[in-house]
């Protein structure tokens, strides 16, 4: 049943620091318009403005519990907020706006419009009475939008893609950690998404395996797919971000090139945090 969404419509929008997009693709613009987000009485996230452009690499940085993880979920409608807009290419994902009010949708149709945004978690998530290649194609499968044969096809071009062709028909506990992850994002892919989330994909990974992932990540960015990474890899978001985007307390302190925000930080709580984490 369709209810009544507990926030309202904002039509002000903060986009500045957004970085000018180098890339072709057309779609997935995320615009995230004074987002509010509270667990009861605390609020986790205060106002939040940013805009990612199609083809953007977007970094979240910031410390635990700054809120950069319930951001990356509310752009999915994994997590409801309180008032604010998120939109991708002007459409709302959990919503349909009625007048001046937001209503949220029924959830059969919130699972259509999530069909536009790929998410990998920091646990894998995988099914463990299905082979990876089962794995990959389930987000197909499930929902019959294709032949198994053509999913099946598409499935390995995406394991081939990740490095685990040879591995389609190995169960996830034949695999390791790295290579569970590499799955993930394979699934993540099925269905050719116009936005990706990364939750923290490495941290639960060995030091070791670190690697693999990230370069799969790093392949998907040069592809010129959006994508939004919360990440302590620091390295990383130097290397392959577009825009690095620090968080501290439900708050954005400051956003800008990886080479201003972690080469030469304006704002002392930044420098505070790479301080101590570097």
């Amino acid at each position: 049943m369709t209810t009544t969404a507990s926030h309202t419509s904002t039509r002000t929008q903060t986009s500045a620091g957004t970085q000018p997009n180098l890339r072709t693709n057309p779609r997935g613009r995320v615009e995230i318009r004074e987002v509010h987000k509270s667990y009861g009485d605390v609020e986790v996230l205060h106002g939040i403005d940013l805009t990612v452009e199609p083809g953007e690499v977007v970094a979240l940085l910031g410390p635990s519990g700054s809120g950069k993880s319930t951001l990356l979920r509310t752009i999915n409608h994994l997590e409801t907020i309180n008032s604010g807009e998120i939109t991708i290419d002007g459409e709302f994902i959990g919503y349909a706006e009625r007048g001046d009010a937001l209503l949220e949708l029924p959830e059969r149709e919130i699972l259509n419009r999530r069909l536009r945004i790929g998410m990998v978690f920091q646990q894998f998530n995988l099914f463990p009475h299905l082979t990876a290649l089962e794995n990959v194609t389930i987000p197909v499968t499930s929902r019959k939008l294709s032949s198994k044969s053509d999913a099946w096809a598409r499935g390995l071009e995406l394991l081939e893609r990740v490095g685990l062709g040879h591995l389609a028909d190995r169960y996830p506990r034949q695999l390791s950690g790295g290579q569970q992850q590499r799955v993930a994002i394979a699934r993540a892919l099925m269905l050719d998404p116009d936005v990706m989330l990364f939750d923290e994909p490495t941290s639960a990974l060995d030091p070791e395996l670190v690697g693999e992932v990230l370069q799969v990540i790093r392949k998907l960015a040069e592809q010129g797919r959006t994508l939004v990474v919360v990440t302590h890899e620091i390295s990383f978001a130097r290397e392959v971000a577009d825009r690095v985007v620090f968080m501290s307390e439900g708050r954005i302190v400051e956003q800008g090139t990886p080479d201003v925000v972690l080469g030469n930080p304006r704002e002392e709580r930044t420098r505070e945090f790479l301080r101590r984490y570097l």
